[in-house]
């Protein structure tokens, strides 16, 4: 990849940040319209080899929802839904479960991913189970 003159290596990884986050503000406009409620975001277990959970969301039938926003700017190699992974899928089982250990009463729960390829995002409810 090539970079601009002058610019190192952190402004590839704002950008990708920065890109990363305007998925997910995306992502969380989406869902809000749809009549989700944000519980949290980026939410993130302590500790290395952890997980994260981009947007932690409650549905309108109380169902607490549990999003991994994936963003590619092409669809080759499998586009954005395709990079969830089944190792990527445990981290955020395991993220999940964490969270779920603060709460008093567990309420039923789903797995959801928004896949963004070249500007189009999809909503897949219940993409993976724990």
């Amino acid at each position: 990849m090539n970079k601009p003159e002058g610019l190192g290596q952190e402004h590839l990884l704002s950008t990708t940040k920065q890109k990363g986050d305007a998925a997910e503000d995306r992502a969380l406009r989406h869902l809000q319209k749809q009549g989700l409620k944000l519980a949290q975001r980026n939410y993130r277990t302590p500790g290395r080899g952890g997980g994260e959970i981009d947007l932690i969301m409650l549905d309108v039938d109380g169902t607490l929802v549990f999003v991994e926003v994936r963003n590619r700017s092409s669809s080759k190699h499998g586009g954005a839904f395709a990079s969830v992974t089944f190792v990527k899928q445990r981290r955020i089982v395991f993220a999940a479960q964490h969270y779920l250990l603060k709460l008093r009463q567990v309420p039923p729960c789903r797995f959801d991913v928004i896949a963004i390829d070249d500007e189009n995002l999809q909503w897949f409810k219940a993409a993976f189970d724990a």
